[in-house]
C-alpha cells in the first residue's frame, strides 16, 4: 500500500514537470518501483500525462500546478480537525440534553475522536469557557458536582507541545434543580 502511495506522488509531482524533463521508471533490488530524472541509473523513459487540476472554482485546467491554500490555525474555531484526526467532537452528552436532579451534577462527557487519539496528543474539557480537566490522554471525562442550570462544555485538542490544535463545538447541556414550591401529588 505505502509503495503504491509513494508511486502515485511521485508521479503526481513529476507530471507537472514532465514537459520540462524526462522521466524514467526502473527497479532496484528489492523490486521496488523507482521513478527519477536521472537517464544514468538506466531504466525506460516514462510518457506522463499532464494533471489535471480542478479548482474550487469548478475551472478545469491541465498541467498547472494547483495553488497554495493559506489556512487559518485549527484552534480559532471548531471545523475540520487537524491531521491526524477525522472526527474530534463531543458525542455524550448531546446538545441540549437536561439532566434530572438525581445525577447529582455528576455528568459523563465522551469524545469521538477518530482515528484514536495519538500517543503523543492530550484533550481537556472546558466547562463555561473554563478549564475544567487538565489535559489527559484520553477521550472520557466525569465533571462532578455541577451546579443547577445551564452549562456549556467544549474540549480541546493538545498536540505534543500542549499547543490547542482543535476545539470541537459547544454543546449546552442544562442540570435541573429541585422544585422546591413543588406540591405533593395527591
Amino acid at each position: 500500500m505505502n509503495k503504491a502511495v509513494l508511486t502515485l506522488v511521485l508521479v503526481m509531482t513529476f507530471g507537472v514537470a514532465a514537459e520540462a524533463q524526462k522521466i524514467y521508471r526502473t527497479t532496484d533490488a528489492q523490486g521496488n518501483v523507482v521513478f527519477t530524472d536521472n537517464p544514468d541509473r538506466g531504466g525506460e523513459q516514462m510518457e506522463l500525462a499532464p494533471v489535471t487540476v480542478v479548482p474550487s472554482s469548478g475551472e478545469v485546467r491541465t498541467g498547472q500546478a494547483a495553488p497554495r491554500l493559506e489556512s487559518a490555525p485549527a484552534a480559532a474555531s471548531p471545523g475540520q480537525p487537524f491531521m491526524p484526526y477525522d472526527s474530534f467532537r463531543i458525542v455524550s452528552p448531546t446538545h441540549e440534553q437536561a439532566f434530572p436532579v438525581g445525577a447529582a451534577g455528576n455528568i459523563a462527557v465522551d469524545l469521538g475522536i477518530e482515528p484514536g487519539l495519538r500517543e503523543d496528543h492530550r484533550v481537556r474539557l472546558l466547562v463555561d469557557g473554563q478549564v475544567s480537566q487538565s489535559a489527559m490522554h484520553t477521550s472520557a471525562f466525569m465533571v462532578p458536582n455541577m451546579n443547577p442550570g445551564e452549562h456549556v462544555l467544549q474540549a480541546e485538542l493538545l498536540d505534543a507541545g500542549g499547543e490547542v490544535r482543535h476545539r470541537t463545538s459547544p454543546v449546552t447541556i442544562y442540570v435541573l434543580r429541585a422544585n422546591v414550591n413543588r406540591q405533593p401529588a395527591g
